[in-house]
């Protein structure tokens, strides 16, 4: 019904802002998920100095606007660049040997990945700490009982329990990512709102516009949350062959 008012163009514009959104939200949880593993272990260090630093990250990037954040990366940043390195940031380059074309993610792409990022990490880092919380101490004891060290014990005891606690509410935060990504059209990277935004504004098709945007982001979560639910009852499978 949404397909049949718009022109294949305009479908093609949303559809293009749709790989965009995926691909974008890919590449932030695979580093944010890396950063918040390290995040987290950093807020478990020996040294408190060192704990405090990562509490504060935690503290200032999960109580600011993300749409604050997307826009101090994006202006600040190219502010502090030289106009010469923006422009070739933004340029097609040539390969020396086979004379193809380099494309490379647009300084729009890259600073909405590296916000969004930062911005992800404080969170999942916050889900990966209360999956070590969920741990019994006694687990610790055991592991200092069968001679581990205190790393050795972190790393072989504590934290696989910890990641199959903290998988259900890790998937939530993947969801909120897809969502939050929206928020990158403010810089202008050309996502799913962003084009859903161009489509209206040529065609005066609101209603249609982005009634397949929502539809989009709507099979997106569902993907992502049927996939949670395919994780989750493997663990609890894996779980239960074991006891």
């Amino acid at each position: 019904m949404f397909a049949a008012s718009l022109a294949p163009q305009y479908l093609l514009w949303l559809w293009q802002g749709f790989g965009i959104t995926v691909g974008l939200s890919l590449c932030v949880a695979a580093s944010a998920t890396a950063g918040g593993a390290l995040l987290v272990l950093v807020r478990n260090a020996r040294w408190r100095p060192v704990r405090q630093v990562a509490a504060v990250y935690v503290l200032a990037f999960r109580n600011t606007p993300l749409l604050v954040q997307l826009l101090f990366w994006y202006f600040g940043i190219a502010t502090l660049l030289p106009a010469g390195l923006m422009q070739w940031l933004n340029s097609q380059h040539v390969l020396p040997r086979t004379g193809g074309l380099v494309h490379w993610p647009s300084f729009e792409f890259v600073t909405g990945w590296l916000g969004l990022t930062c911005y992800t990490v404080s969170f999942i880092a916050e889900e990966f700490q209360a999956g070590i919380a969920g741990v019994a101490a006694a687990q610790r004891q055991a592991g200092a009982a069968l001679g581990l060290t205190p790393l050795q014990t972190f790393r072989y005891v504590v934290l696989p329990q910890a990641v199959r606690i903290a998988l259900p509410p890790l998937f939530g935060q993947y969801m909120n990512l897809v969502k939050n990504s929206s928020l990158t059209m403010a810089i202008g990277l050309a996502e799913l709102s962003y084009a859903s935004r161009q489509v209206e504004t040529e065609t005066f098709m609101t209603f249609q516009s982005f009634g397949i945007a929502t539809l989009l982001y709507i099979g997106a979560i569902a993907v992502i949350e049927a996939f949670s639910h395919l994780v989750v009852q493997a663990r609890d499978r894996r779980l239960g062959r074991r006891a």
